[in-house]
């Protein structure tokens, strides 16, 4: 069985995080999708949320397209993740330069700590390239429309989030 690891905070998912999570189910048996729990990054969400989040949006993937995908937390180093959940690769999405430059490093610690964990990287669909949850929160933090950016769902928690009054 192929399992592949897709990785990322996730706060919150967007729709450049459903474009890569549908296009690497074509590639992998099971796919698990690790919400990192980064204590560093100050995330929006609890690691709760973020994971109720994910979920729920895995669940309507899996719905339209099958496949299997299961939501692991983690907060070790990713390398260590993947052997927990016997990945053999990693997923990684890529929206411009910047993005391979650090990928490309990680990448190289990631071979040096276990060779036998490859990484393929998926480019963003055209029309996702400019979506980042950095983005998206500030956006919403200011009282803009991100619905074109994430899901109705993760519309209405950052509403919620942001303007309890509007949600």
């Amino acid at each position: 069985m192929r399992i592949g690891l897709y990785p990322g905070t996730f706060d919150p998912i967007t729709l450049g995080h459903v474009d890569i999570i549908q296009r690497a189910l074509a590639l992998v048996d099971r796919l698990v999708i690790g919400v990192a729990i980064n204590r560093d990054k100050g995330p929006l969400f609890s690691l709760e949320e973020r994971v109720d989040m994910v979920q729920a949006e895995c669940t309507a993937i899996t719905a339209k397209f099958g496949g299997e995908i299961v939501v692991h937390p983690f907060e070790n180093l990713l390398i260590d993740c993947a052997r927990d959940v016997g990945a053999q690769l990693i997923v990684r999405g890529l929206r411009a330069v910047a993005d391979f430059e650090y990928e490309f490093q990680m990448v190289g610690m990631n071979r040096a700590l276990d060779a036998s964990v490859e990484t393929v990287f998926l480019m963003a669909d055209a029309r996702r390239q400019a979506i980042a949850s950095k983005l998206v929160k500030e956006i919403a933090r200011l009282g803009g429309d991100v619905s074109k950016f994430v899901t109705p769902a993760v519309n209405n928690a950052m509403r919620a989030r942001f303007d309890p009054q509007r949600a």
